[in-house]
């Protein structure tokens, strides 16, 4: 079917070497320097993101495992020494300036729902499954969709801001709006625009508004505002896709907080620190992880 061929087209083969970005670096790696205590105490903040003592600097791969549109089908990272990482844990958040790291689990034009397998060891990518059938969005979607790393939407966590909405326990979500279609398990350097603040039974679903840094038009936009006026509609089309895609299977339709409006990039940055330090206690198991996969 259509749909199916487009996601194979997105699909991997084998390895694929991606652009070099910094990986989270075991313990047994780092300098005797690094392991000596800090002089003074970190912000959560701080403590929370990558710094440049701490990477290691190396290139990531991508390795399919399995058929694509198969139960099995996985998709793999590995740094350049062969060893596998996580996209969740190891691939930083943060590169300074404004950027960030995000993760492509969907291709724009695609339909395959293909999602980081959160409670596997080394958190894949897989297709989504739904009573043992693999799941697919009723249309493409229009941009390319993922994660940004090292962020954890808390389930305990009540935002008041958002009507007391729980977390979804999963990593924050991107839609970005670039011209170029990624594949699967591209790594793509970004800076957020907007902030959409999705209701998904219950469940807080943020949906960050980004942008690649190698579009053509990434300079001209930095602000919500700015993506109105040169990407018209765009934040209206992603609201309404997000809010009706599950109508074609008999749900109703999703809600979105914050008076229905795309909220500004300083919002969505807020969303993103705290959703970065929300994670720094997961993974120091501060909080109960569940059946969450944290390596």
């Amino acid at each position: 079917m259509a749909a199916a061929a487009a996601v194979s087209s997105a699909t991997l083969h084998g390895f694929r070497r991606l652009s070099s970005v910094p990986l989270r670096c075991p313990l047994h790696l780092r300098s005797p320097l690094s392991l000596r205590p800090p002089r003074r105490r970190l912000s959560s903040t701080t403590a929370a993101s990558a710094t440049p003592s701490a990477l290691l600097k190396s290139e990531i791969r991508t390795k399919e495992e399995g058929e694509s549109e198969t139960l099995d089908y996985r998709v793999f990272f590995l740094d350049a020494s062969g060893k596998m990482i996580s996209p969740w844990h190891d691939i930083p958040l943060r590169l300074g300036d404004g950027v960030f790291n995000f993760v492509v689990e969907i291709p724009k034009e695609t339909s395959a729902k293909m999602e980081v397998a959160t409670d596997e060891a080394y958190t894949p990518i897989k297709q989504d499954t739904k009573k043992g059938k693999l799941r697919y969005y009723p249309y493409n979607i229009n941009w390319n969709y993922g994660l940004l790393p090292q962020t954890w939407e808390d389930p305990s966590f009540a935002n008041a801001e958002v009507e007391g909405a729980l977390g979804d326990n999963d990593p924050v979500d991107v839609v970005e709006i670039g011209e170029r279609r990624a594949n699967i398990g591209d790594v793509l350097k970004v800076k957020p625009l907007a902030a959409l603040a999705m209701i998904d039974e219950g469940e807080l679903d943020w949906k960050i508004v980004a942008i690649s840094l190698d579009d053509p038009r990434a300079s001209l936009v930095n602000d919500v505002n700015d993506v109105e006026t040169h990407f018209p509609g765009t934040l209206t089309a992603i609201r309404d896709w997000f809010r009706d895609y599950k109508i074609p299977d008999g749900k109703p339709a999703n809600k979105f907080g914050l008076g229905n409006k795309a909220a500004s990039k300083d919002y969505a940055l807020k969303i993103i620190a705290e959703t970065n330090e929300s994670w720094a206690k997961l993974v120091k198991r501060s909080v109960p992880a569940g059946e969450l996969s944290l390596v």
